[in-house]
């Protein structure tokens, strides 16, 4: 495994949907049950979403975007037997299981970094770049979003001379995977290492948490590094400490952020956390870990603050910085930490952002990113409107006012305009991105 020259990580940020709504259907993610039934603005979100998006550009960086996925999702409620025209299907569920509306009306594709795990072409045996769909089997309104993730990832991916996009594991939650949250390439002067975090071994017992489920298994974790095309011998499996995801660490990058030859984590973050970081520094001798310990920021604080939830990027200048949330800043104890961290020299800066709708539903900037790193070749094999600029951006705001509600609540969702709208952006969505039909409802299908 080598990383090439002219490697660069591209950040594919997901567009929140239309339909951005609390709805508290995430189990196990603090945010998402403490504001469960507020008022949302799906405006306000993609607008957010999209000026840090305009940030990171300007700041030199190459970024991209991956569409929202179609809401409500009529074709489910299908599958579950309810029948009739699709207007009539959202009243009837609205008026029989409104919770079951509030799943097939959830916008949490827009959390990318569940969207798949990524090897990059450097690391492949067969010089590809693999990006595997996570199966996110553990909540009912995730587990929807597999199909159309591949089939927005072929669109956006779409040479299969450089690209390998696999769909998910099969095998429920023995094979529970959620992508890229719990997974992290390092680099370093020896070449890169794949760290996998998972929270239990399905098949094989061992420690577990009491309280919250614990999402990504180790069987899904190996199976993702053999799709991947990795050398075993270059793969660090460790486990989530179970007490941590019963404090709310529903996934790794919760507690802990790796970027190049940084990582970033609590101490509480490993199950084994000697014998973890002895194996990945036995495969990158120069990895630096920045620990933050208990007493400097307690594990519960570091969950409302999402500090390791933001994103870590490296600067055409070389420069590391910190991409986080205001929730961080307003932290006392967690701004703190990054303060030290820039003294100390781990980081060059912090970059705040204000993502609150996001927040307020579990997500941080770390959440909103797929990483993907591509060589030169595989940047122009893109598809090109989903590499954006500032006009690009200037579109996407555009677009945005034109076709999303600035307020919107639970009860709204039955709203039958509210599908006609969102079926109107994303088709004019795609036109903007240049991505083709990609929805069921272009392509004339109920599939999921």
């Amino acid at each position: 495994m080598t990383t090439g020259s002219d490697e660069r990580e591209v950040n594919f940020d997901g567009l929140v949907g239309p339909t951005h709504s609390y709805a508290g259907l995430s189990y196990g993610n603090v945010a998402s049950q403490k504001n469960a039934g507020r008022e949302a603005s799906p405006l306000r979100a993609v607008l957010q979403g999209l000026a840090k998006m305009r940030a990171l550009v300007a700041l030199g960086l190459v970024q991209g975007v991956l569409p929202p996925h179609e809401r409500p999702f009529v074709p489910a409620l299908r599958r579950l037997g309810y029948a009739g025209a699709d207007h009539e299907i959202l009243a009837k569920v609205a008026a029989s299981d409104p919770t079951m509306l509030a799943v097939a009306s959830s916008a949490s594709a827009m959390w990318t970094a569940n969207a798949a795990t990524v090897v990059p072409s450097a690391d492949a045996d067969d010089g590809r770049t693999h990006l595997i769909v996570a199966n996110l089997e553990n909540r009912a309104h995730r587990a929807l979003e597999a199909p159309q993730t591949a089939r927005t990832l072929r669109a956006t991916f779409p040479s299969a001379a450089h690209f390998a996009v696999h769909d998910a594991l099969p095998g429920g939650q023995s094979f529970g995977d959620e992508g890229a949250a719990n997974h992290t390439r390092l680099t370093g002067a020896s070449g890169a290492a794949h760290f996998f975090v998972h929270g239990r071994e399905a098949l094989g017992g061992g420690e577990a948490p009491r309280r919250f489920p614990a999402r990504q298994s180790l069987e899904a974790s190996r199976a993702v590094a053999r799709l991947g095309r990795l050398d075993p011998a270059r793969v660090v499996h460790a486990q989530q400490h179970p007490d941590v995801i019963d404090l709310g660490v529903f996934h790794n990058d919760v507690i802990a952020v790796g970027h190049g030859s940084l990582l970033l984590a609590h101490e509480r973050a490993f199950l084994d956390r000697a014998g973890t970081l002895a194996s990945l520094r036995s495969l990158l001798p120069d990895l630096q870990v920045a620990e933050v310990s208990e007493s400097e920021l307690p594990v519960a604080e570091a969950v409302t603050t999402y500090l390791f939830n933001s994103q870590v990027v490296t600067l055409p200048s070389g420069a590391r910085v910190l991409v986080a949330p205001e929730e961080t800043r307003q932290s006392v104890r967690a701004h703190a930490v990054v303060e030290r961290l820039i003294a100390e020299g781990a980081l060059a800066a912090v970059h705040w952002f204000d993502l609150r709708e996001s927040m307020q539903n579990g997500g941080g900037p770390a959440c909103l990113r797929l990483r993907v790193a591509l060589d030169a070749r595989e940047r122009a094999a893109v598809t090109p409107g989903c590499v954006v600029d500032a006009a690009k951006i200037d579109a996407l705001e555009a677009w945005a006012k034109r076709h999303y509600r600035d307020r919107l609540r639970a009860s709204d969702l039955a709203d039958p305009k509210l599908l006609d709208e969102s079926r109107a952006a994303l088709d004019a969505l795609t036109r903007l991105l240049g991505l083709g039909s990609i929805y069921p409802f272009q392509l004339g299908t109920d599939a999921l």
